[in-house]
């Protein structure tokens, strides 16, 4: 059964799949591993690429907020065009251009096209096309995430060496223009049944009503107090999981980890990743997203605890295992969470949201840690705070799903209400 739901829907599942995939490009891992030739060429100290980082971010998110919505009212081709033409040109003028003005302009198109616009298409597209299998779809869709984190960075740093930092930026304009846009628009050719209500172009499972058998507007669901109830949990991974990707070297620094031994451990984080997303998948579908909540952050506080003991490497290793849970169930829990709790009409909007907050959660992150550790406190001594935020935050779940349960009734427990979906 499960084979076929893959074979019937190959072409939707995998062009949503190349979007996320295809965000990679805008991600903090990517872009960090040109920080080096950046400060260097346009003469940054770490503190001013941090600022820089973090007001493109910023900036990034603002609009996202507003240009999210484009989901709900637009086709989904045309978007897909639009957005890989500006990440093309943000990608062009990180690489080619000569000014800290382009480079900001810069990381701003890389921020809003490539970590926001691209994947956020891709997962609202999927949400609003399955419904009976939604978890499933979103297991299978996240998947281009960790499989970005585990080929990419060897194939950049490894071209850095031939073609220099600018020259990845090239190649990377030429692999969205030239290889992911042509395969997404092929795969979405042959396009899905549109369910009452969805965008022109859109189609697939019919449209998914969320609690009280409604769509929820956007701003029913800032009204709301669910939408504010679950955002500190919405945000630890985010925030944590940037804050100890882009502070790897000072770790590597204050407890004399080699960094050739640290990157050995992306590739386990990502298998790990992608296991637990695909396991979330089935199990969302079995009972729903909800009575996932008070569990998913349980591995990233256990990692953060661990930064705190003294040792060798294998601390760090520990520390992806944990994020890399956490994450792998996390892509797809969200990715879930919000059409089952608000419905799909309007759910471009309200993911816009959710997206937006996560951005400025991994702008801020990094700007704040490092504050803390110009001031004296390194890494590991921050690592207590950021374990009782992931603890009080499962506390918070706990209630919130039970709540949440209770207003959903039935739904809660059962997977999302059956549709056509091959």
């Amino acid at each position: 059964m499960a084979g076929r739901f893959y074979r019937d829907n190959a072409p939707w599942l995998a062009a949503a799949g190349l979007m996320t995939f295809g965000s990679s490009f805008g991600q903090t891992f990517f872009i960090s591993l040109s920080a080096g030739g950046i400060r260097a060429e346009h003469g940054l100290s770490d503190g001013d690429w941090g600022a820089i980082y973090t007001i493109a971010t910023l900036a990034s998110a603002a609009v996202l907020v507003q240009a999210g919505r484009l989901a709900d009212h637009l086709a989904l081709r045309p978007l897909v065009i639009g957005v890989t033409l500006i990440y093309c040109l943000a990608c062009a003028a990180v690489g080619l251009g000569q000014s800290v003005w382009v480079l900001g302009l810069g990381i701003f198109g890389l921020r809003l096209a490539g970590q926001g616009l691209i994947s956020h298409l891709g997962q609202t597209a999927t949400a609003r096309w399955f419904n009976a299998n939604r978890g499933r779809a979103m297991a299978f869709v996240v998947l281009g995430y960790p499989l970005g984190e585990a080929l990419l960075p060897p194939l950049a740093v490894a071209a850095m060496q031939s073609v220099g930092w600018r020259g990845v930026w090239g190649i990377a304009a030429a692999v969205l223009a030239l290889a992911i846009l042509p395969a997404i628009l092929a795969l979405l050719a042959r396009g899905r049944r549109r369910p009452s209500g969805a965008p022109p172009g859109e189609g697939g499972a019919r449209a998914a009503t969320g609690m009280d058998g409604r769509h929820w507007s956007r701003a029913e669901v800032l009204r709301h107090w669910s939408f504010w109830a679950l955002m500190p949990a919405v945000l630890a991974p985010s925030f944590i999981g940037t804050v100890l990707f882009f502070h790897q070297v000072h770790l590597s620094e204050v407890r004399g980890w080699d960094l050739a031994t640290m990157a050995a451990g992306y590739p386990v984080y990502a298998g790990l990743s992608v296991a637990l997303s695909l396991a979330t998948g089935r199990v969302i579908d079995r009972v729903g997203p909800v009575r996932l909540l008070p569990f998913f952050l349980v591995p990233m506080a256990l990692a953060v605890s661990v930064l705190m003991l003294p040792g060798g490497a294998w601390v760090w290793l520990a520390v992806l295992l944990g994020i890399g849970m956490s994450q792998g169930v996390v892509v797809t829990l969200f990715g879930t969470l919000w059409p089952t709790l608000y419905g799909t009409r309007h759910i471009g909007g309200i993911k816009a949201l959710t997206v937006s907050a996560m951005v400025v959660s991994t702008a801020v992150g990094p700007g704040i840690t490092g504050l803390a550790i110009d001031a004296g406190l390194p890494l590991p001594a921050q690592a207590p705070a950021m374990a009782l935020w992931c603890v009080l935050a499962t506390c918070l779940m706990a209630v919130v799903a039970a709540r949440l349960s209770a207003r959903l009734g039935d739904r809660a427990a059962d997977a999302p209400a059956t549709a056509e979906e091959g």
